[in-house]
């Protein structure tokens, strides 16, 4: 599969089930107390070095964007997808969404203080992830912080059904937290924590804190 059939693939998957997946995960947060420690640990990082705009790459719906904003964070959405976009804009209309992909941000170099890939790395397939880990680097601060969250396991998965019945086809990635480290020192990260957390969120899902090497 090319790049351009999983990416157009992910693209009207999530197209088709944008307001069923707004209303499915509105809340998920409240339920994940550990999940929330980690985004309000990175707003205190990304206070800590001097502040400036974040990037919510893979923003869905804007959830994590707008909760990163009561957190005193200049925080902007990017998503792969038009649907989840519009509803993004019409949920938090106070807020910056942007069509966009992680394999090829168009941002500038050293444009935003922080980034979080909050479970959206999950159908990026493990030839792209250098490339992906590649910008995120070249779009952050030196020094700026890295958050990611993701599904852990060793199996990929086909989803072709999900949030409300709504056919999809998109491929689910689960990844080891040691493997995605590694990964992350590959390409100009040093990993500061790295965690796994059950909860509303995933039932295993991986959290990892890095920042941005010189």
């Amino acid at each position: 599969m090319t790049v351009d059939d999983w990416l157009s693939e992910t693209r009207d998957s999530y197209d088709t089930v944008a307001v069923s997946y707004a209303r499915l995960v509105r809340d998920l947060l409240a339920e994940a107390p550990y999940e929330r420690a980690a985004l309000a640990s990175f707003a205190e990082l990304v206070r800590g070095t001097g502040g400036g705009p974040v990037a919510d790459v893979g923003c869905g719906t804007g959830r994590i964007t707008a909760h990163l904003h009561t957190l005193g964070v200049d925080a902007f959405g990017i998503d792969l997808s038009p649907g989840m976009i519009e509803v993004a804009r019409r949920d938090h209309p106070e807020l910056r969404f942007e069509v966009g992909s992680m394999t090829d941000l168009d941002l500038a170099d050293g444009a935003v203080a922080g980034l979080v890939a909050w479970y959206s790395l999950i159908h990026i397939p493990d030839d792209q992830i250098g490339a992906v880990f590649a910008h995120f680097r070249r779009v952050v601060h030196p020094g700026g912080p890295l958050l990611l969250g993701f599904h852990v396991g060793d199996a990929t998965t086909l989803k072709t059904e999900g949030y409300g019945g709504h056919p999809m086809n998109v491929h689910v990635h689960r990844r080891q937290p040691a493997q995605v480290a590694v990964w992350l020192r590959q390409h100009g990260f040093a990993v500061d924590s790295q965690s796994t957390v059950t909860s509303a969120e995933s039932r295993l899902g991986g959290i990892i804190v890095g920042r941005r090497t010189p």
